[in-house]
């Protein structure tokens, strides 16, 4: 089933786009893979990207927010890197430009979401709690992209690399998985010394 791609707001996609076209921008990223492509390099596939905020105490509902739009930019034969546009006070803005393991792992994520039956709207699910980055499959393909939380049956899958104990690539209903990531980000109790 294919996979539905909420369009980026055009201020985020034309801030990428002005980045890219910018010699400094590039030549003083620390993206060596986007220093070295050559040809046209092109932004697709926008990704929402939100972030999981912990919630006070146990038993809290966890809640997103919408930080930014991660655009893969395409080279001649592959994604070499990432332009991210945040929110700004003013609309969007250029961020900054990445690569690493997250790129190749997104687009693998991709690859299996697509062959699911049912559709999905993909977004980028941070949780900087535990170092976690995962391809959220939400599962209202007509939800504006900068609403929501996971839904009880949305996927989430984790992108490796993945925390210890969680299989990358391997999809959770949200409902399954949120439990294991509130007890991982609870802090433990205090211990009390002794008198």
């Amino acid at each position: 089933m294919p996979l539905h791609v909420p369009p980026a707001p055009a201020p985020a996609l034309r801030s990428v786009l002005s980045a890219l076209g910018s010699p400094s921008a590039v030549r003083e990223a620390r993206t060596p893979s986007l220093k070295a492509a050559q040809g046209p390099l092109t932004p697709e596939l926008p990704l929402p990207v939100h972030v999981l905020e912990q919630t006070a105490g146990r038993g809290g509902a966890p809640r997103s927010k919408l930080t930014g739009w991660r655009f893969p930019i395409r080279g001649s034969e592959r994604v070499v890197a990432a332009g991210e546009a945040v929110r700004t006070a003013d609309g969007w803005a250029f961020s900054h430009f990445c690569e690493g393991p997250y790129l190749v792992s997104t687009e693998r994520a991709l690859r299996q979401a697509e062959t699911l039956p049912t559709p999905y709207q993909p977004r980028l699910l941070s949780v900087p709690g535990l170092y976690m980055l995962t391809l959220w499959l939400h599962g209202d393909i007509a939800a504006d992209p900068a609403s929501g939380l996971p839904g009880p049956g949305d996927l989430l899958v984790p992108l490796a690399p993945a925390p210890p104990g969680i299989a990358a690539h391997r999809p959770h209903r949200f409902a399954e998985l949120m439990p294991v990531l509130t007890l991982r980000l609870t802090p433990a109790p205090l211990l009390k010394t002794p008198a």
